[in-house]
């Protein structure tokens, strides 16, 4: 893949990620608002980070990590990649069929295992009763995600980025239909998810079907490749959910204190956008490009590759994380705070933003330096670092909370997602340099800093002169535009004067 269409591909899906989010956040404007912080946002939190930790082992976290290598390089080839990949996709069903089961009987000990601390309230049955519903989810979104990585593989990336955009749609319809006809918006939200689900299999499966990819069902067999498969990912899938694992330990310890998951959800809500328009998207890209470049041997387009997708990142992260620091206050304000979310909801899900924005870079980095391991097939490395960085969290977000309560889950994640890239830039060095970051990258690297704490600096001042119009319901939303708008403009002026990217670069990159 060249260069333009590397960038061309990471702005596809970062466009179509952008729109899931904006929509996710209306979602959980939504969410806050009918719910609010209290028992039944909490039972819904939990219950739909269920099928969404599973989805990151069984989808995005393995499957993006193993099969997606492993399928490109037969693409390349042309071996037969996708009889491949129905038999991938058909002994995933399996798997994922045999999963579903187990977790409707057991529920109740999975719902403890992960929310200990509903055990003595009601919370527990509320969390067990939308748990069996919302979980089959999991066998559609991952079967999704292997057809999105057939898609990927074949350049062709609307279709797997637009399936999360159907979730979200389909989730605000299903709550205003609830308001309007004075139904119940938890059964609406948690009985739309699978549903949902279909949707986003359907799509993909068609998307699939058109480009010329016939996947499909067939019986499944234990051979080589499948074995092969399943040997790169299982590791993998701790790898690649590091960070839903860590956000899990977050929700045990948050659990013990009241409304903590429900402010640790909007906070997380925030600076997901950020990353799943940036990092996300990078990965989604950079992995199959990675991979058919080693096949072909052509290592300095693989090192250029990974030094553009690393500048764009950094680029577009390192200022979202200083904003998230400095005006996280004004950001709650205008998108959470009414109905059910009051100001002191406000005040404790600005803290948890301002440090998961101090992650935020090291969440994106991640993003970049996996599929370096993932591309190569080399799925230990990345397995051990990520069980270091489970430590790291949970002996943080544990041994903190007696003292500091439930923020320290965030403070735990944050700093566990930095020592996940400390040890995966260490590990990258025997694969020489092919896999190290260029001159111009480095070069580029300190003026982006530079530019987007400028940036800060202006956010805050500003915050200071217009507070007055965030206590004022009318005005909020107008003060917000202006701040964020100003923001964008002293970042992108003083990113061009310190020559942190250029103004061609940029217009071609849009133009693409």
């Amino acid at each position: 893949m060249p260069p333009s269409r590397l960038i061309s591909g990471m702005l596809t899906v970062s466009v179509w990620t952008m729109l899931s989010r904006v929509l996710g956040f209306v979602r959980d404007v939504l969410i806050a608002g009918l719910l609010g912080p209290g028992p039944l946002m909490d039972a819904f939190v939990a219950a739909f980070r269920l099928p969404n930790l599973f989805r990151r082992f069984f989808a995005e976290g393995a499957f993006n990590a193993a099969f997606v290598p492993m399928y490109s390089k037969r693409l390349e080839a042309d071996e037969t990649p996708d009889a491949f990949a129905s038999l991938a996709f058909s002994g995933l069903a399996l798997v994922l069929l045999v999963l579903v089961g187990l977790a409707m009987v057991f529920m109740p000990a999975l719902v403890w295992a992960t929310a200990e601390g509903f055990a003595e309230d009601a919370r527990f049955d509320l969390t067990v009763e939308f748990g069996r519903v919302v979980f089959p989810y999991i066998l559609f979104i991952s079967l999704a995600a292997l057809l999105s990585g057939v898609l990927n593989s074949s350049g062709r990336f609307v279709a797997a980025a637009a399936a999360p955009v159907v979730l979200n749609v389909m989730l605000c319809t299903a709550m205003l239909i609830a308001v309007w006809r004075n139904g119940s918006v938890p059964l609406a939200l948690v009985w739309t998810i699978p549903f949902a689900g279909v949707a986003q299999l359907a799509l993909v499966w068609v998307a699939a079907h058109r480009s010329g990819r016939r996947i499909g069902f067939v019986r499944p067999r234990w051979t080589p490749e499948m074995r092969q498969l399943l040997r790169i990912a299982l590791p993998a899938a701790l790898a690649g959910g590091v960070m839903q694992i860590n956000l899990l330990v977050g929700q045990q310890v948050a659990s013990n204190f009241e409304n903590a998951i429900s402010w640790l959800y909007a906070a997380d809500r925030l600076y997901q956008l950020p990353l799943g328009v940036v990092g996300i998207a990078v990965g989604i890209v950079l992995l199959p490009d990675l991979s058919r470049r080693l096949r072909a041997e052509d290592d300095s387009g693989a090192r250029m590759a990974l030094s553009r997708a690393g500048e764009i990142s950094l680029a577009l992260t390192v200022p979202a994380s200083v904003a998230l620091i400095v005006v996280p206050i004004p950001l709650i304000t205008v998108l959470f705070e009414r109905g059910a979310f009051g100001t002191d909801d406000t005040a404790a899900t600005a803290l948890a933003v301002a440090i998961y924005g101090l992650g935020l870079p090291a969440f994106v980095l991640q993003k970049v330096l996996q599929p370096i391991y993932f591309a190569r097939e080399d799925t230990k490395r990345p397995f051990y670092y990520a069980i270091v960085a489970m430590v790291v969290n949970a002996a943080l977000a544990v041994g903190l909370a007696p003292f500091i309560g439930w923020i320290a889950a965030a403070i735990g994640t944050t700093l566990a997602g930095w020592a996940m890239v400390w040890l995966l830039a260490r590990g990258v060095h025997p694969f020489g340099e092919v896999a190290r970051f260029d001159d111009r990258f480095r070069s580029r690297l300190w003026r982006i800093v530079l530019a987007s704490l400028i940036m800060g600096a202006a956010l805050y001042a500003l915050m200071l002169a217009l507070g007055p119009f965030f206590g004022i319901p009318g005005w909020r939303a107008l003060a917000l535009f202006v701040l964020i708008a100003a923001g964008c403009a002293v970042y992108y002026a003083a990113g061009r004067l310190l020559g942190a990217f250029r103004r061609h670069e940029l217009r071609e990159a849009l133009r693409r």
